[in-house]
């Protein structure tokens, strides 16, 4: 198999220590580089049919009855596009981490399931670009320090594997908002919430387009599509 760039657009939903919110997920839409204007010129016609603003940025918290047929046809467009992929990770519960028995700080944690997530993605021989949304001023320190996390977890050493982490803010890039999308899913799912329509709309459509247990247990190492690590403290899968 020919060697090839694939960018990977990262996100996650409450992740830090402190937020008082149990789930917690970790999430990316990968596909091959050449494949990113051609899905990126997708999404923006998608948005063009439904008479939204080409600047909108997609969002898991902007699903509404208003905006659900605009909503739907974007999980369409990701179920139906065989170029593009999810991998995730999703902690039922981070308010039972005991970080001083693992001898780590919550960040050393953070960067372990970053690993988690993308070591399925990554294979050889193809080079990665990781992109991952802004979320604080200490991004840029964080960033750095996971890239260096994980090419020393894989001995790329030399940086050839993983070309580069790098921040980049959600309205630049609507793969990274479909990531939010689906990882707002994973998350509202695993929550138990049942409060928007529309929220439980989309989750019923990947339900059917990938199983009824897609959104909470650990996917099956073929699943492709769409991959999920449901993590447990002591290591396992469930």
């Amino acid at each position: 198999m020919p060697p090839k760039n694939i960018n990977i657009y990262c996100d996650e939903s409450c992740h830090l220590e402190n937020d008082r919110e149990a789930v917690m997920v970790l999430g990316g839409i990968y596909c091959d580089e050449s494949d990113v204007r051609r899905v990126s010129g997708a999404i923006r016609g998608i948005k063009d049919r439904h008479g939204v603003s080409p600047e909108f940025e997609i969002k898991w918290t902007k699903v509404s009855p208003g905006a659900l047929s605009f909503y739907r046809e974007l999980v369409a467009f990701f179920l139906n596009d065989p170029s593009v992929r999810f991998r995730g990770v999703l902690i039922p519960d981070k308010s039972i981490l005991d970080h001083k028995a693992y001898e780590q700080t919550h960040d050393d944690w953070y960067y372990k399931m970053y690993y988690y997530m993308l070591r399925y993605v990554f294979s050889a021989p193809h080079a990665y670009s990781v992109y991952i949304d802004i979320k604080d001023t200490q991004g840029a320190q964080k960033t750095r320090n996971l890239h260096d996390v994980l090419c020393n977890s894989i001995h790329d050493f030399d940086h050839q594997t993983i070309r580069k982490v790098q921040q980049i803010r959600s309205h630049e890039s609507s793969l990274l908002q479909l990531a939010d999308l689906l990882i707002g899913a994973i998350a509202y799912e695993n929550r138990g919430m049942v409060g928007s329509p529309a929220k439980l709309q989309l989750i019923d459509d990947l339900k059917s387009g990938l199983g009824d247990k897609i959104l909470t247990r650990t996917s099956s190492f073929g699943a492709t599509k769409f991959n999920l690590l449901r993590w447990q403290p002591n290591g396992d899968a469930a």
